[in-house]
């Protein structure tokens, strides 16, 4: 049986462009096994200083790289793991249960945003559950929302964007720790994201009505009676608005 000319050319196109993307591949590991070996070096100071020291490293790192790969996979499955616990705890109102898985995530994987709003979420509920009675201290309680305000600005800290910590934080300052000059720009900033949240417009209405910033509270009423679909929320935009009138009309 005959095979035409251009049907081998064909195979052996493709046989070259696999090889090369194979070779290519392989020089990519390298050259990645060469650049963590010599961020090692460096940051290992004159201990590592040796001519051999950054070829040395770069055998180690690829008789090892399987292994260093299973065990980067298990640590990401095992936060993994804490950080769906620790949601489905929370979903069930085990929020000191839930505090603990998450720590065990943030233990494995700290640069998670998500992980830490959800602490500061758990955080914050749990702290209300401690109740100063007469003559005695809830220092639990302090702790508790010190940890909400702190998991928070982290998951902040590590997205800039993400706005369901800065929604957080501005309910945490004005209805929790009446601080709530310091929820305005961070609803501001939610509000900049996504402007229809209608949420982050009553929080931060009230932050403005707290600070006698009554002009701009009004106004934020006004924005939600104009776009809410629902009847409910325009009802509660309105006695929100009408109480602030009476507040500046005494």
């Amino acid at each position: 049986m005959k095979v035409k000319k251009g049907a081998v050319i064909s195979v052996i196109i493709v046989l070259l462009l696999i090889g090369g993307g194979f070779y290519y591949s392989l020089q990519l590991r390298n050259r990645a096994r060469t650049d963590l070996a010599r961020q090692i070096v460096s940051d290992g100071g004159g201990r590592w200083a040796r001519p051999d020291s950054v070829e040395e490293l770069r055998r180690s790192i690829a008789t090892y790289e399987r292994r260093i790969q299973r065990y980067v996979q298990t640590a990401a499955r095992r936060a993994n793991y804490w950080k769906l616990l620790g949601l489905h705890l929370q979903q069930r109102g085990l929020h000191e249960d839930a505090l603990q898985a998450f720590q065990r995530a943030i233990d494995l994987l700290p640069e998670d945003a998500i992980v830490h709003h959800h602490t500061g979420v758990s955080a914050a509920i749990r702290a209300k559950s401690f109740h100063i009675f007469p003559g005695r201290e809830a220092p639990e309680r302090v702790q508790h929302f010190e940890l909400a305000e702190q998991a928070f600005l982290r998951a902040i800290d590590l997205d800039d964007r993400y706005t369901r910590p800065r929604y957080s934080l501005g309910v945490l300052y004005v209805f929790d720790l009446n601080r709530p000059e310091d929820a305005i720009e961070h609803l501001q900033r939610v509000l900049e994201v996504s402007r229809g949240d209608l949420e982050a417009m009553f929080v931060l209405a009230r932050a403005f009505y707290m600070t006698d910033n009554f002009r701009s509270a009004l106004e934020l009423f006004d924005r939600i009676i104009a776009t809410s679909q629902d009847e409910r929320t325009r009802a509660s935009a309105q006695n929100n608005r009408e109480a602030v009138l009476r507040r500046i009309h005494g």
